[in-house]
């Protein structure tokens, strides 16, 4: 069976390594052309693309996928299978990171955490023209720590989903896949995370607010500001039984201990950066007076 893989992000990564174990031919990688990233703009490869560089795999990267020479490269490779659009003889498919229906869109990880979900899981699915629409062939689930960060989740399902992966690819190569087709009464987005997204409302319940910081650790981080500076936090716990009558966002800084003020409860802050200062624990925060008793976050 020849493959095509397509991918972007380190989240396919685990994937494409998980086929390669198993012995399946992956003929060529598709991913995106190199892009400047980072303070220096300097032009970085895609992490699928050192993947497949490492694995000495052949490597297309159209500016458009629609461009008809890199729809008939793909045609002349003739695949029986693409993964993550074009002519396969037996279809493409996509893993996804959330049960779906839900959470469909660019951010379903940080909106599953963000909405204090217990559970998510992967999705492998028929791609068709509209977005994480088509129809399902594997879910597996997971349970999602009450404590566990973006970061976390998100290694977890890359591991969760590479096994998803290889499957799929048995269970279309056997004939035994049986898609479903989803239910849009039951679908829910996940739209991409703006900087407003990630600014904290201190007018919203101490758990609400854990919810947000864990979704957006340990990037782009979750972000409010004091003194007209910006102040990050990555690490917290909601302490829903401690109440006080000071306004949402004001600080109660102790020895070794930082607890702000929320609508309901109080969010304590075990990791977080002031605006040009290192990320720092609470302990550090305190000495290097980043924080102190009576400031207000906004």
């Amino acid at each position: 069976m020849k493959i095509i893989f397509m991918g972007t992000a380190g989240f396919a990564v685990q994937s494409g390594e998980a086929l390669l174990k198993h012995g399946y031919s992956v003929t060529t990688v598709v991913t995106v052309p190199d892009k400047p990233q980072g303070r220096g703009l300097q032009v970085q490869p895609s992490p699928v693309k050192v993947w497949a560089q490492g694995h000495n795999l052949s490597i297309l990267q159209p500016e458009n996928l629609r461009d008809p020479q890199f729809i008939e490269a793909i045609r002349s490779l003739a695949p029986d299978l693409i993964i993550v659009v074009s002519i396969p003889k037996l279809g493409a498919f996509n893993l996804h990171a959330s049960l779906l229906p839900k959470y469909r869109g660019a951010a379903p990880i940080q909106w599953a955490i963000i909405n204090g979900e217990r559970e998510t899981g992967v999705t492998t699915f028929f791609l068709q023209e509209k977005v994480d629409m088509g129809n399902i062939i594997l879910q597996e689930k997971i349970a999602i720590g009450e404590n566990e960060t973006f970061g976390e989740l998100h290694d977890r399902l890359a591991q969760c989903g590479a096994e998803a992966v290889v499957r799929t690819v048995e269970m279309i190569a056997q004939g035994s896949a049986m898609p479903q087709k989803q239910d849009d009464a039951l679908a829910s987005p996940a739209p991409k995370i703006t900087k407003e997204i990630c600014r904290i409302d201190w007018t919203k319940s101490a758990t609400e607010i854990h919810n947000l910081v864990r979704a957006l650790s340990p990037a782009p981080g979750a972000w409010t500001t004091i003194e007209g500076s910006v102040f990050k936090i990555f690490r917290s716990l909601p302490v829903n039984t401690l109440q006080g009558k000071d306004p949402p966002g004001t600080c109660r800084v102790g020895k070794d201990k930082i607890f702000v003020q929320t609508y309901s409860g109080a969010l304590e802050i075990l990791e977080a950066q002031r605006e040009g200062r290192k990320r720092m624990n609470a302990e550090n925060l305190i000495q290097g007076r980043s924080l102190k008793n009576g400031d207000v976050l906004a």
